[in-house]
């Protein structure tokens, strides 16, 4: 069982996780609020970080999260900052090592 310095480590590391996912979602809105507004696209890289505050729609979640044939295993989030997991791209991938391996 973990010690109660590790629980309390782990949500130290919770914390600061969500503030500075939290930060970089308020630096997303601002530069959108800055561009003018024929120009905003609420979506974008934000540093390296990319942002997505569009309405999500089924297309972009099976790009996003179902592609088994896309090139990337992880890719931008459906909405909001940050990344997420192809999951389609890994069964793919897991089953291409299956095959090999029978």
């Amino acid at each position: 069982m973990a010690s109660q310095d590790e629980r309390a480590t782990g949500m130290d590391l919770q914390k600061i996780i969500r503030l500075i996912t939290l930060a970089l979602a308020v630096a997303a809105v601002v530069k959108e609020l800055r561009t003018p507004p024929e120009e905003r696209t609420w979506n974008g890289v934000l540093g390296f970080v990319p942002y997505d505050f569009r309405v999500p729609t089924l297309a972009r979640v099976k790009e996003r999260m179902w592609d088994p044939e896309g090139a990337h295993l992880i890719s931008p989030r459906v909405f909001g900052v940050g990344w997420t997991l192809n999951v389609g791209r890994l069964v793919e991938l897991v089953r291409q090592r299956v095959a090999a391996a029978g």
